[in-house]
């Protein structure tokens, strides 16, 4: 068993990530309540923003998401409004998913809150720590991918 010493959770970046992150995701779900959306539909509104029609099975590739998390996500945003489903012509076992002009008038007020979070959060760093920052946390994003 590893020695209580060792264990220094402070120092341990991995779990940082992880409660910051928490508690961003509370503040970000709190921002864009008025807005009328969440942050677990950020990657739809984004991976839909250009106007694109996607299947359920390739926004959860694309977002990462679950199939059945995906299903349960897209059956809420249709309830309220922000996506349709669309039979697709090719294949009538599936529907195309798009966003619903709420939706696109709901796009740029949420990314100016995510910005002014963003400005908020960042604000304790120097530009060139927010830089090293954001290339450092890019990075272990992308290997995660690998």
């Amino acid at each position: 068993m590893a020695d209580p010493v060792d264990w220094q959770p402070r120092q341990m970046p991995t779990l940082l990530i992880n409660q910051y992150a928490r508690v961003m995701a509370k503040q970000v779900d709190e921002r864009l309540r008025p807005l009328g959306v969440t942050a677990s539909q950020l990657p739809v509104l984004v991976a839909l923003k250009g106007g694109g029609r996607m299947t359920q099975k390739a926004l959860a590739e694309t977002t990462g998401v679950e199939q059945p998390s995906m299903a349960q996500l897209l059956a809420r945003m249709e309830r309220d409004g922000l996506v349709r489903r669309e039979p697709s012509p090719t294949d009538g076992r599936s529907s195309l998913v798009s966003l619903t002009p709420a939706a696109m008038r709901k796009l740029e007020p949420g990314r100016a809150v995510l910005k002014q979070m963003d400005d908020e959060a960042c604000a304790i760093f120097e530009p060139a720590e927010r830089e090293l920052l954001a290339r450092l946390l890019l990075r272990l994003v992308e290997s995660a991918y690998q």
